[in-house]
């Protein structure tokens, strides 16, 4: 594979709805030499995004780890310039030729009785064949597992879960551990001497309940972008429940998200 050059780098710095397959790909030379290079990073998550990688996902976290403020990246991968392809789709649009009336005709036949033809003599074989491989690739492509996550601006917060994966808590190096155990001793101390008292529950008092306080914010935060972040996470319980409050949210999907919820509990059931 040919490097990439420093010309073709800069050219995508100034278009990078124009990266394709093989720049994403050589940009990796790029990354690996300068691991904090954030534009590059940037450049090849937005050829990832463009050819639907399944290494999408995966790169995104490690963007993360590489980035101070989610925030900026959170922006960037919400953008109408790192979402938009519609370039690509014009210009393959104008590379349709133009069929005549009459040339349709004459292909559609062709194309109808070739296709009968080969029907009648590969049925049977064709039809188990086809229930096999639709058995087996049900529940990859309902659940469309490895496929990028579409984020939006408006859900910060199943973006937020999502890198909950990366999130690491920092080393605390404890000093002066000798003066650290006194202070607990005299802490301790402090409470033996005060002797407090823990007071009876009044009750004729209220009791709220947080829990369904909770949970309806929780509700309301639903989103098919929240529920696809715990399918990635393989968090398929909490998957499962959110799909059936998008079926309570959103009644007129439910047979799109009932289907999604068969096909995570076949796929509890593969894997047990």
């Amino acid at each position: 594979m040919v490097n990439m050059t420093s010309a073709e780098f800069s050219y995508l710095l100034q278009y990078p709805e124009n990266i394709d397959a093989l720049k994403t790909q050589q940009l990796n030379e790029v990354i690996d030499e300068f691991p904090y290079f954030q534009s590059a990073r940037a450049i090849q998550l937005k050829g990832l995004n463009k050819i639907n990688s399944f290494k999408y996902n995966q790169t995104l976290k490690e963007i993360a780890a590489y980035t101070i403020d989610r925030k900026v990246l959170f922006d960037f991968i919400t953008s109408p310039i790192f979402i938009d392809n519609s370039k690509k789709e014009i210009d393959l649009l104008e590379e349709i030729e133009v069929i005549d009336a009459e040339d349709i005709k004459d292909l559609h036949k062709k194309i109808t009785e070739s296709f009968f033809n080969e029907s009648s003599e590969n049925e049977t074989n064709v039809g188990q064949n086809n229930e096999i491989e639709t058995e087996a690739q049900n529940k990859s492509d309902v659940l469309e597992i490895g496929k990028p996550i579409k984020f939006v601006n408006s859900e910060p917060h199943s973006f937020n879960e999502w890198m909950q994966l990366v999130s690491q808590k920092p080393i605390v190096r404890e000093e002066n551990t000798a003066q650290k155990i006194e202070e607990k001793f005299e802490l301790i101390d402090k409470f033996i001497e005060l002797n407090p008292k823990i007071k009876p529950v009044d009750k004729n008092s209220i009791n709220l309940d947080v829990i369904l306080d909770s949970s309806t914010e929780n509700e309301s935060l639903m989103t098919e972008t929240l529920a696809k972040v715990y399918l990635e996470q393989k968090k398929y319980e909490n998957a499962i429940k959110a799909y059936r409050i998008l079926i309570l949210k959103y009644p007129e999907k439910s047979g799109f998200f009932a289907d999604r919820i068969k096909a995570i509990k076949n796929l509890q059931k593969n894997k047990s």
